[in-house]
This record gives structure tokens, C-alpha cells and sequence, in this order.
């Protein structure tokens, strides 16, 4: 089987993880927690951050300290894993969505303008959504895929519509706007080290931030809010969402790694759409000139997208459909939708992601191409 995007492990793992076991340190109290959140922090330009759990469990949290409270709105796009809207969910807010562009994928500022401009007042120092006068507390940009909208006018409408933005940098690690990286625009933004992402702990996340208040206080609600190095007194709702040391000393060396791992996924898909790029039906997601994109996940358009899922599992290839858009999930098929032409339904119909592991070797990347043309002859 040729994986999706699986784990690359072939620095350090067994090396720290072995240290972990020898040492006993192996809970969420570690010399390789500290050292991950720092690399990560880091590498993203951040003056401060914080493991956790998942990518998950950093959204919850940052959310809670954006001050996003039940009854709330949160936008968000249309097009993202789902992770994203759970964790507005979690905190009894709802989600707005806002369809994405039909180049980039990302949230359409367009609609985004136009929508926070008709439908939305400022009123008692918040923005309201003036069809019942809740409150719309935060924005959600997903940097879906790697890739990132125009920050700078993201940026602009989120100040001038005073929403707090917390960002879902889950799949972007390695990915900048301007030369700014993901996750350090907004209040907060948030990493995920799962086992198909760019770089895993197995698991895992980071919230990243250059406000050290929010830092301490997203460290204290991660680990149940203890208030006390002696007593067990707790003086919030907390939350057991920190990271492990073992899977801190695997996300170490995999951060050793990084580089290495962008540059090889950048590599297949320069090497995918010059060999693709050609075939009738196929294009591929827009990017702006100002973004350097991680490349995290090999994903494309083509109008025999069924034949070419087909095909490729068929030679155990391992390829999956494009995530099915917020909107017509169950949980949340009631929520505001803000669109003209639905561009995210276009984009689910016939966007599939190939194989793309960064050890993946030249020779099964010829083999998945010549089947994907297979398709067309």
C-alpha cells in the first residue's frame, strides 16, 4: 500500500521516545514537552507556545480564550476538516459559514466583505448579526491544504468588524503569507501533529501566541486548571489536553526533520502537475504569489474524479475524496451559509487527494501517475 500522506520516521524518534522510557518521564510534565513547544513557536515566529492533545483540543482552547461563549457566532469556511467546526461546537457557540473561493479554496473575502457589510452591526462594542442580535465573537481562517487567502485583507476586515481571529493553521506548518508564517496573524493560532500531517507526534498540537498572558492561561486550563503545586485545588473548568513527553520527543526530532520534509513535499507537487497538468479536466488549486505554501496534502480537480479514486485503490494506492463541505453534514446542515454559487459542493464533487508522503520514492510517484493517465487513454 502506497499511504496517503503517512509518517516519515527516520531521524531521532527512537532515540527520544527511548529516553522517555529510561527515564521515566513519560507523562505530560518533560524536558521534550518544553523543547517541542519551543521549536514549534519557533519555526512559526511565535514568541510563545503551548502543547496539546491534538489540533483539536488547541482550537477548543483558543477559542475559550478568544472569549467565545455559548450563544455566540464564530466564522468559519465551508470547506474544512471538521475538526474545525467541533471545536466551535464544543463551546456552545455556531458557526457562520462562508463559501470559499473556486481558485484557492479558501474563504472567499468577497463574500466575507460582503456579508459582515449588509447583514452585521456594530452595536454594544461587538458585531451583531442583525437578523436576532447575537453576538459574532470570532473568525476561523483555515489555511486549507497549506495554502492561505490574502492575510493582509483578512486581517483588515476582521479589525474593522472588531471579530477576535483564531487560526486553523492545523495543515499549514511551513506555510507563509509575505513571508509571515501561519498561525501568527491572529490572536492565536493553532498546529496539529497527526499521523498525516507534514511533520506527528502521533498526535498532538501546538497553540502558538505572542501574548504570554494567553500563554500561562492556556497551559493552566490544559492541565485541569490546577492552581495548586501542593493542594488539589482547581479554580476553573479545566481540561486534561496536554501533549505527552513521549510524543513531545517524537515531535523534537520530527521538527529536527522539518526543512527536509517541506522541501520534499513541495518537490512532488511540482513533479504531480508537470505530469498532470496536461490531461483534459485537470487543474489544480490556486496560489497567490505572495503565499509559500507547505504543499501538505496533493490535492486536485478532475472531472473523472470517481474513475481516478477508482483506479488508484485499486493498485492500492491509497487516494481519498475531497472532505464533504460543513453544510451538508448533519450537525450542522442548519446553520447560516453565506454563498451566491456554491463553489465548495464544485470543489467536493470532483477534488480527490493523492499519495504524497514525503518518503515516498520517485518510482512510486511515476507508477500513480502513469495510472492516473491510464484513466484518460
Amino acid at each position: 500500500m502506497i499511504l496517503l500522506s503517512g509518517p516519515n520516521i527516520s531521524g531521532n524518534e527512537w532515540k527520544y521516545v527511548k529516553d522517555c522510557l529510561d527515564t521515566g518521564w513519560v507523562s505530560s510534565v518533560g524536558s521534550y514537552v518544553n523543547q517541542f513547544e519551543e521549536m514549534v513557536a519557533s519555526f512559526a515566529g511565535a514568541k510563545y507556545g503551548v502543547a496539546t492533545s491534538s489540533g483539536t483540543t488547541a482550537l477548543h482552547i483558543a477559542l475559550i480564550l478568544a472569549g467565545v461563549e455559548r450563544e455566540d457566532y464564530v466564522i468559519a469556511p465551508n470547506v474544512t476538516f471538521v475538526a474545525s467546526l467541533n471545536s466551535i461546537a464544543y463551546t456552545g457557540a455556531e458557526p457562520i459559514l462562508i463559501d470559499v473561493d473556486p481558485g484557492t479554496w479558501q474563504m472567499d473575502l468577497n463574500l466575507l466583505e460582503q456579508f459582515l457589510t449588509s447583514d452585521t452591526e456594530i452595536r454594544d462594542g461587538a458585531c451583531r448579526l442583525r437578523a436576532d442580535g447575537r453576538r459574532i465573537r470570532a473568525i476561523m481562517p483555515v489555511h486549507v491544504l497549506g495554502n492561505m487567502c490574502d492575510m493582509d485583507r483578512f486581517m483588515d476586515i476582521a479589525a474593522r468588524f472588531q471579530l477576535e481571529v483564531i487560526e486553523d493553521a492545523t495543515e499549514a506548518l511551513g506555510s507563509y503569507f509575505s513571508g509571515k508564517h501561519a498561525g501568527s496573524f491572529g490572536k492565536m493560532g493553532c498546529f496539529s501533529f497527526n499521523g498525516n500531517k507534514i511533520i506527528t507526534c502521533g498526535g498532538g498540537g501546538v497553540i502558538v501566541t505572542d501574548d504570554e498572558d494567553l500563554a500561562k492561561m492556556a497551559k493552566h486550563l490544559t492541565t485541569q486548571a490546577k492552581a495548586d503545586a501542593f493542594e488539589y485545588y482547581h479554580d476553573h473548568i479545566g481540561y486534561n489536553y496536554r501533549l505527552v513527553n513521549v510524543s513531545a520527543a517524537m515531535g523534537v526530532a520530527q521538527m529536527e526533520q522539518l526543512p527536509g520534509f517541506i522541501q520534499r513535499k513541495k518537490e512532488i507537487a511540482a513533479y504531480y502537475m508537470q505530469e498532470l497538468g496536461d490531461l483534459p479536466g485537470i487543474s489544480f488549486q490556486e496560489v497567490d504569489s505572495r503565499v509559500d505554501p507547505n504543499c501538505w496534502l496533493f490535492t486536485f480537480r478532475a472531472d473523472r474524479q470517481k474513475e481516478i479514486l477508482s483506479a488508484l485503490n485499486a493498485q492500492k494506492m491509497q487516494s481519498r475524496p475531497f472532505w464533504v463541505p460543513m453544510n451538508q453534514l448533519p450537525m450542522f446542515k442548519q446553520v447560516k451559509y453565506v454563498q451566491t454559487a456554491d463553489h465548495s459542493d464544485a470543489i467536493y464533487q470532483n477534488c480527490l487527494s493523492i499519495p504524497c508522503s514525503t518518503d515516498i520514492t520517485n518510482e512510486q510517484l511515476e507508477s500513480i501517475v502513469a495510472t492516473i493517465k491510464s484513466v484518460y487513454s
